[in-house]
């Protein structure tokens, strides 16, 4: 059960990370922000055809930090009781972008998962172009930036803004504070989905690079990941299925206010 608990906790919270990792062209500039404070979207996770769990995507209220007005991002994952039995989940991330949704100003994660934890913080230094780590306020080395870097959760509601083609591949400079990459993504194809609560979808079909994904992605011969956002103007993520040695998992949406 480890194993799949394992995984449960990487998909709620990496899925997101990934989706926002890999979806954005390099230099495009954001078009109109497609979402504002209120907007909270909620998700279903489940193993096979077995629940697991919720995790939700909220936009809190504008937040000065440092000086400087920012967009504050949050999203939460939890394991179900019957979860919390072998492997509990309770983790938040807080991430902080420009108004111009441009780069990344600030990054927190609290991060229990069974016997597991982290309290991580990413402090961006953008006079300087370098980004800083520290766990249990524990620091390490700055890195150097890429221009226009966005921490994972940043970056999926920058990818929101963006224009969607059958066939490209768009990438965008992301950091987790320890290392600077450049995420892929595919846009592989547009399609009508079913979710199970029988809601239908209008969505792109995506897929992200898997080279900077580790664990049992790493580990699994034909591990993917699909991601399904929907086609409109708002590029909702409303389903994400992963597929690994030990089975599927999926993430459904099953709400979403303030869009």
């Amino acid at each position: 059960m480890k194993d799949r608990a394992s995984i449960f906790s990487f998909v709620a919270i990496g899925f997101f990370l990934l989706l926002a990792s890999n979806i954005t062209p390099l230099w495009a500039s954001p078009k109109e922000v497609p979402f504002v404070p209120g907007e909270k979207l909620e998700y279903q996770l489940r193993w096979e055809n077995v629940p697991a769990g919720s995790a939700w995507l909220e936009v809190l209220p504008v937040k000065n930090i440092n000086g400087q007005q920012a967009y504050h991002f949050v999203m939460v994952a939890e394991s179900n009781a019957f979860v919390d039995i072998f492997y509990k989940v309770r983790d938040r991330i807080d991430a902080f972008a420009d108004m111009d949704m441009s780069r990344s100003v600030l990054y927190s994660k609290k991060q229990r998962e069974g016997s597991h934890e982290k309290d991580e913080v990413i402090e961006f230094d953008w006079d300087n172009g370098h980004a800083s780590y520290s766990n249990y306020g524990e620091k390490k080395d700055p890195i150097a930036l890429m221009a226009g870097s966005f921490d994972p959760l940043s970056a999926f509601y920058f990818s929101r803004t963006m224009t969607f083609d059958v066939g490209h591949q768009l990438e965008r400079p992301i950091t987790d504070g320890q290392k600077n990459v450049i995420g892929r993504l595919k846009v592989v194809g547009r399609e009508t989905i079913e979710l199970l609560n029988g809601k239908t979808y209008d969505t792109y079909l995506i897929e992200p690079e898997m080279n900077h994904v580790g664990g049992v992605f790493k580990e699994s011969e034909g591990a993917k990941i699909q991601l399904w956002v929907t086609a409109d103007e708002k590029r909702i993520p409303v389903r994400i299925q992963s597929k690994v040695a030990v089975g599927h998992f999926i993430g459904e949406l099953v709400s979403a206010n303030g869009i």
